[in-house]
C-alpha cells in the first residue's frame, strides 16, 4: 500500500468476513449499495489489488483500501 498512515485494525470475530460486509463493518461504505457501487467502479483494494468481487473472502491479516483509507483485518 502507498498510503501514508498505518492501517487501522479492524477485529472480526470469525474466521472469515466477505467483502461487502467489511466495507459496511470499518464505516467505508453506508450499505451494501454503497459497497457494491464502489467495487463496480474499482475503487477498492484488497491488499495492494483491485477486488471486483463483493463475496470476496477475507482473512486476519488481509489490507482493504478505499479512497485512501486502509483497514486491517484482526482476529477479534
Amino acid at each position: 500500500m502507498t498510503d501514508d498512515a498505518s492501517p487501522a485494525d479492524l477485529p472480526i470475530r470469525d474466521d472469515m468476513i466477505r467483502l461487502g460486509q467489511l466495507l459496511k463493518l470499518a464505516s467505508l461504505a453506508e450499505d451494501g449499495v454503497e459497497a457494491k457501487t464502489l467495487i463496480d467502479n474499482g475503487l477498492v483494494q484488497v491488499n495492494g489489488q483491485i477486488e471486483e468481487r463483493r463475496g470476496r473472502q477475507l482473512h486476519p491479516g488481509d489490507t482493504v483500501g478505499v479512497n485512501g483509507t486502509t483497514v486491517r483485518i484482526t482476529r477479534g
